[in-house]
């Protein structure tokens, strides 16, 4: 584990921030602390993703204004789509796939996504899960209450 970040917002007992920024800032955190750099990093995001309208735009603005044009790069998926939602131990889940994709360099699909969002248009791993190598790895926590967390992860390089 390399870098961590958390921001609260309190916008809404349930309802994400809708412009993304606070979700932003606790992910410019941990990519800060991670050392990211656009140009050596092959970054995975294992995202919050819930699957709802409003939390899938809020998240994808999020990373849209935390990575810039780099977001477009980004590979991302979410594993809530084969594990449901765990609520406390999500989280754990969550990290725990994330240092699995930087381990094997197999990212997993985000599955049932038969039809997507036109808002939502950023590389989300549709169905099938493919192979690339990661070098940094991020795993999102968006909650209720506006609590938002992020860890992340770099690959182990034996030197």
């Amino acid at each position: 584990m390399v870098g961590y970040g958390n921001t609260c917002d309190a916008h809404h007992a349930t309802a994400p921030r809708p412009d993304g920024s606070t979700q932003a800032a606790c992910i410019k955190l941990a990519l800060e602390e991670a050392g990211f750099d656009e140009t050596r990093d092959n970054l995975y995001i294992n995202a919050h993703g819930t699957g709802t309208h409003l939390n899938d735009l809020a998240e994808t603005l999020a990373y849209k204004v935390a990575l810039g044009d780099f977001a477009y790069k980004a590979h991302i998926s979410s594993i809530k789509s084969m594990t449901g939602h765990m609520f406390g131990a999500a989280g754990a889940a969550e990290a725990i796939a994330t240092v699995m994709t930087l381990r094997t360099g197999i990212i997993p699909p985000t599955i049932n996504l038969d039809t997507p969002d036109p808002e939502c248009d950023l590389d989300y791993t549709p169905n099938v899960a493919q192979k690339s190598r990661i070098t940094l790895g991020i795993s999102d926590s968006l909650g209720f209450g506006g609590h938002n967390g992020c860890v992340a992860f770099r690959k182990y390089e034996d030197k």
